[in-house]
């Protein structure tokens, strides 16, 4: 394939994902703030529930990128499903409601996302200066190791006694006794 026509291709898509992803920002934006404002959000803060969730989807979005190769990249997936979860039902919720108050219920989970996502961001922030400052194991070089399994070697069988064949007592050798050796008074005086 045409390098210049696959970097023109590439340069493409991301114009149209920045697009459409300020797009669909925008409209859940609108939407989750007119979904605080119907669970009893003051008008002048409702901007704040929008900010939370899609803020957090786009920390969690990073972070995934960032930690490819990382344990922690798995809490980072949750939290960027929950994420998108949150978003989608707070539009849907909306959409069901058109501008009527919000149950009791709903209001009380829209009010619990803000201490929620501050939880959760802050978790993720920990997880990100963890493993930032993690210094890499160093890698050792070595010979290469054949890791074939070698044969097992057979257990032992106990043998059962032959009758009327007593075995030989084991002998053994005495340990000889070492002394030391002692300067003699002879010598001493000599010295």
């Amino acid at each position: 394939m045409n390098q210049k026509a696959m970097r023109w291709a590439r340069a493409f898509a991301v114009l149209v994902i920045v697009g459409v992803g300020a797009a669909a920002f925008r409209l859940s934006f609108s939407t989750l703030r007119d979904l605080a404002a119907l669970a009893h959000v003051p008008a002048s803060d409702a901007w704040l529930l929008p900010l939370i969730i899609d803020g957090t989807i786009v920390q969690a979005t990073a972070a995934v990128l960032v930690l490819a190769k990382s344990t922690e990249r798995r809490w980072f997936t949750g939290v960027l499903v929950v994420g998108a979860v949150v978003s989608v039902a707070g539009n849907s919720l909306h959409a069901i409601a058109n501008g009527h108050e919000l149950p009791a219920w709903a209001c009380a989970v829209v009010a619990a996302i803000a201490p929620v996502g501050l939880l959760v961001d802050t978790h993720g922030l920990a997880l990100l200066l963890r493993t930032t400052t993690r210094t890499p194991e160093p890698v050792i070089a070595s010979e290469p190791v054949d890791e074939t399994a070698p044969e097992p070697i057979p257990a032992l069988e106990p043998t059962a006694p032959v009758p009327g064949v007593v075995p030989a007592p084991v002998r053994r050798r005495p340990v000889p006794v070492v002394r030391p050796v002692l300067p003699s008074a002879a010598t001493s005086l000599c010295e």
